[in-house]
């Protein structure tokens, strides 16, 4: 198993380019056919034929015979038609589907937990990334790393906001990689493993590596996007991205632990309280009245007491339910060792 270090290795170049001066990857056999290409895809009809065109392209050029999974995420364009029509003369392609748009997260669970084989490549089909990529993140994989993340390199239209959110993520989570949205592969045990909330998909690394998967990265080159419109754009994504990075942090933080944050916190209150309340006592016995009167200190002792009790009482409570947690984590282990 890897340590966590850093791969550093240059992008693949298009197919036109490599020409067969460049050497292939060297995919470990027994990763040829036990993985899984997992597709979210929302509205993406313009991108299926070319999606299927070019992987089967890539499988033959490199003798992969791994499965195509993609997952409609409820669109309205016939996307779910058009790759039900291509995956028909596709070997071990299926096509699920969400009645309704429930997100990426979501269609990457349902894309996890129908996969047959032992590891995921996460590939948008937008084909903003080359599916020439593929055997470089199984060769990653096949020198033991539990998940492999891309990243970007050269020009893209979001590299400021990205950059800074990815900085964010480092500075935050200690993470050993500096692109947390990009295409990547991994075992397919983690994503069944590890609880995705809504839209928590780009926190997928964070919270694996914070269970003590190894992870490692790659360089890959982004391309433009050949038809359709962006699907996570917009000043609104920034800001519920920033919010989710705060709840994932403090999820993360303080989870196992909650009587660290409530219960310090309320203790610090009610400590804060005590003193003021003492303080009170001690002008009022040496007859020193304050300009404002004795009755905003003693308001503010009733304040300082109850929100740090009531504090401390979540904190109790939150160590009862995370107690229960571990158990039943615990069960659903072991559970599926049984099984």
């Amino acid at each position: 198993m890897s340590d966590g270090t850093l791969l550093h290795v240059p992008p693949a170049q298009s197919p036109a380019a490599l020409g067969g001066a460049s050497p292939l990857p060297v995919v470990p056999p027994h990763l040829r056919s036990n993985f899984a290409v997992l597709v979210p895809a929302f509205d993406e009809l313009e991108n299926v034929p070319a999606l299927f065109a070019e992987l089967r392209a890539t499988f033959d050029r490199h003798g992969l015979a791994g499965e195509v999974i993609v997952v409609d995420d409820g669109s309205r364009d016939g996307t779910y038609e058009a790759a039900l029509r291509e995956a028909a003369s596709f070997p071990r392609a299926r096509v699920l589907r969400h009645r309704r748009n429930r997100g990426k997260t979501e269609a990457m669970v349902t894309g996890a937990y129908a996969a047959e084989s032992e590891y995921l490549v996460l590939f948008d089909a937008d084909l903003q990334h080359s599916p020439e990529e593929i055997p470089r993140f199984l060769e990653a994989l096949g020198k033991g790393v539990d998940i492999v993340t891309g990243r970007k390199v050269g020009h893209y239209d979001k590299r400021g906001v990205s950059s800074i959110y990815n900085r964010l993520s480092q500075t935050l989570f200690d993470v050993p990689v500096r692109d947390l949205n990009s295409m990547k592969a991994f075992r397919t045990e983690i994503l069944r493993e590890i609880p995705l909330r809504h839209d928590w998909h780009r926190f997928f690394v964070v919270l694996a590596h914070a269970q003590g998967y190894t992870v490692s990265e790659i360089d890959i080159e982004l391309f433009p996007r050949r038809a359709g419109v962006a699907k996570y754009s917009g000043r609104r994504r920034v800001l519920v991205g920033v919010g989710d990075l705060v709840v994932v942090w403090f999820y993360l933080k303080f989870s196992e632990k909650p009587m660290q944050f409530f219960g310090g916190g309320g203790l610090m209150l009610i400590f804060a309280g005590f003193l003021v309340g003492l303080l009170t006592i001690v002008l009022r016995v040496a007859g020193t009245m304050p300009p404002f009167g004795y009755r905003p200190l003693l308001t503010f002792v009733v304040l300082l007491e109850t929100v740090g009790f009531i504090l401390f009482g979540f904190g109790f409570m939150a160590e009862l339910i995370a107690t229960l947690r571990t158990e039943v984590d615990e069960l659903r282990r072991r559970g599926g060792m049984g099984g």
